[in-house]
């Protein structure tokens, strides 16, 4: 340990003293020049002057001397270190360049680092604690790694008070060379280990996560309060697909890909790991209630119901059961109501009878103390009820200080309880969807035949031409050689190309204004539909070129779209967004000009399967719209689907495509297919 010191108060002191108080029982060498000994070891002047080869290296000295610490670590052997020491890049730009001439240095030694500028990392099974926190962590099975040192002590001192137990506490800290993909790797195949939970503010290489968390979340859960996801400070974007999407929902759609469950909260991080500690999954969907009070039991019914899952429907031998054993004013149906003066005796033949029952899948126990009320003896009778039992169990004894006794009990039989129950119901919700994905078998990408050759010729064409976005006749190109079927559209420079144009496609058409510049078209008075003859048309060309140059008189003005006037339809926007870290963030949503307003937008990380463009679609609350509600005519939704399956291979096969905007995406009538009304391609820069 370099920097270990006596003084009261020093960081070094307390790291110190947590390493020879845990128990360790490995060899400790304190390393400082000014000290003989230290809390009755043996001090050495350096790391070099050591008896023989640390496994780890705790290094606690100012920022500038850490380099040469490090070199001298490396010369002596050692491959793990922990720098707690703070200022490097998060002070600023010479804490920047000395970072990086610090991560230089310990990758020449082969050397894996911690930090800088971290709380430290404990394991309770070692046992080690090679932290500055003013608490120990408390042996448990959840494995937690947090980027905020601070937010480490906090959830140090809230754990005790929930004993809630760790088996790693890690601060990552700058995640000069260990990160979050490491330490997921590394935990997978620790048996002491249940579930791994982490509060991230980054992820470091976006593709290897994904690589590795998809494989950990298959063995254990993994669940992560990601903070800073909002859109302050992201770089400006042009598309309605990049607006929309955000870094926010990329995390969403990243986690959802790999089997990460996200938190919402820092209390929902460790309600969810406590749940998955102590119980089984649900297997299915149907939760049981047992209460003594009617309005706990109606709020967890309605949360059941927010939440996706349902009130199991008991049998009648279970009913049965019940009405034997239970007074004539108790409820034998699901909530099962126990009445407010039940006793331990009540409870246990209502948790038996419906555990029993195979129409079940889980149980919520609900208790609220009333004078009659023995919730220590009640949570005993639960206990035994649950033990052996492959059903999840979930305990709502509410109150203060009069369940606390009953608390304890269930914890120890490994029940968690919650104060309220609608955070039961989230918990049996957020297990069962693990379930759920756990039981989903790997999805193979269906491939269609395309004509990549041409795509690629009019993306260098653009190129040649020093552009970097495409024009709509280009997008239109792209997306027909991908299999994309898209409206008949021609380019007209002039008025007499246009007149042309309109009378080879026939009328009725829609112009369009053809400028690089002008993105929301409709806006501007830039789109004219229904044009039914030359005359009207005559008057369309003029009326949308003249508003372009009154609203973007600087614009480069290519000349108008004529289009094919599209049947009535609906409208769908289909886009990609390239997310920095995790890729191409596909989008699909209400299209036109209410997806910004309404933002009825699904979200999914390329390449998408088939079940993943069907959910895009379910998932959005107009969906029934297209499934022909309140007498709207049946989309076509299975062509829909295929739609999406493209352009998630277009964007696949080409790295270069920055952003991508289908909108609208036409929807005929069920059978008739879709149609490309508009679309927008930009390159890379």
């Amino acid at each position: 340990m370099v920097g270990a010191s006596e003084k009261p108060g020093k960081v070094g002191t307390v790291v110190l003293e947590n390493i020879v108080r845990c128990g360790y029982a490995g060899k400790v060498f304190p390393v400082n020049p000014s000290h003989e000994k230290i809390m009755g070891l043996a001090c050495y002047p350096s790391v070099s002057a050591l008896p023989q080869t640390p496994d780890l290296a705790v290094i606690i000295v100012p920022a500038s001397a850490v380099q040469a610490v490090v070199e001298e670590c490396g010369e002596r052997g050692v491959k793990a270190v922990a720098i707690i020491s703070a200022g490097f890049k998060e002070s600023g730009r010479e804490g920047y360049r000395r970072e990086a001439e610090l991560k230089r240095v310990a990758r020449s030694y082969g050397m894996r680092v911690l930090g800088p500028n971290c709380l430290g990392l404990a394991d309770t099974s070692t046992p080690l604690n090679a932290t500055f926190a003013t608490r120990a962590p408390q042996p448990g099975k959840v494995a937690f790694m947090s980027q905020s040192g601070a937010l480490c002590t906090a959830v140090l001192g809230w754990s005790e008070e929930n004993h809630l137990g760790f088996s790693r506490f890690i601060s990552l800290g700058n995640k000069m060379d260990l990160d979050e993909s490491d330490m997921l790797e590394d935990l997978e195949n620790d048996g002491n280990t249940a579930v791994i939970a982490a509060y991230l503010e980054g992820i470091s290489d976006g593709g290897r996560f994904l690589e590795i968390a998809s494989r950990v979340s298959r063995s254990k859960p993994v669940v992560i309060f990601k903070a800073g996801v909002t859109q302050a400070g992201a770089k400006a974007v042009s598309s309605h697909t990049g607006t929309l999407a955000g870094s926010e929902n990329a995390y969403a759609a990243a986690f959802r890909r790999c089997g990460v469950l996200r938190a919402g909260t820092v209390e929902e991080l460790f309600a969810l790991a406590r749940g998955f500690t102590s119980q089984p999954c649900p297997r299915g969907a149907r939760v049981a209630v047992v209460t003594n009070a009617g309005g706990p039991g109606i709020i967890a019914s309605d949360a059941l119901e927010r939440s996706g899952l349902s009130l199991a429907g008991l049998e009648e031998e279970t009913a049965r059961r019940l009405r034997e054993g239970l007074p004539e004013a108790a409820s034998v149906y699901n909530p099962v109501d126990v009445l407010g003066d039940a006793g331990e005796d009540r409870y246990r033949l209502a948790v038996e009878s419906v555990l029993a029952d195979p129409g079940v899948d889980a149980l919520l126990v609900i208790l609220t103390p009333q004078a009659m009320t023995r919730p220590a003896e009640t949570a005993e009778a639960v206990a035994r009820c649950a033990r052996g039992c492959e059903k999840t169990v979930l305990a709502v004894f509410m109150g203060g200080e009069e369940v606390q006794e009953a608390e304890r009990i269930l914890r120890e039989a490994g029940i968690p309880n919650y104060r309220f129950p609608e955070g039961a119901v989230e918990t049996l919700r957020r297990m069962r969807e693990y379930s759920e994905y756990l039981s989903r078998r790997s999805e193979a990408v269906v491939h269609f035949e395309v004509d990549r050759g041409k795509a690629m010729e009019v993306f260098e064409s653009v190129r040649r031409q020093g552009r970097n976005e495409l024009i709509e006749v280009e997008a239109r190109e792209v997306l027909a050689a991908y299999g994309l079927p898209v409206a008949r559209t021609a380019l007209a420079t002039n008025l007499e190309e246009c007149i042309r144009a309109a009378r080879e496609m026939g009328y009725p058409v829609v112009v369009k204004i053809a400028s690089p510049q002008i993105l929301h078209k409709t806006d501007v008075g830039g789109v004219v539909v229904g044009i039914n003859n030359t005359d009207d048309l005559v008057s369309a060309y003029e009326r949308v070129t003249n508003n372009a140059r009154k609203f973007f008189p600087r614009a480069d003005i290519w000349g108008v779209l004529v289009q094919e006037m599209l049947p009535p339809s609906h409208e769908l926007i289909l886009g990609m967004s390239r997310d920095a870290q995790f890729g191409p963030l596909l989008m699909v949503g209400l299209g036109g000009i209410y997806v910004e307003v309404l933002k009825d937008v699904s979200f999914r990380l390329a390449p998408v399967s088939e079940r993943e463009a069907g959910e895009m679609l379910r998932e959005l609350k107009s969906y029934w719209l297209l499934r022909g509600a309140r007498g709207e005519v049946a989309a076509d939704i299975e062509a829909a689907e295929e739609c999406i399956l493209r352009v998630s291979q277009l964007v696949t096969d080409f790295e270069d495509l920055a952003e991508l905007d289908i909108n609208p995406l036409r929807v005929l009538e069920n059978g008739k297919g879709c149609l490309a009304a508009d679309a927008r391609i930009v390159l890379k820069e």
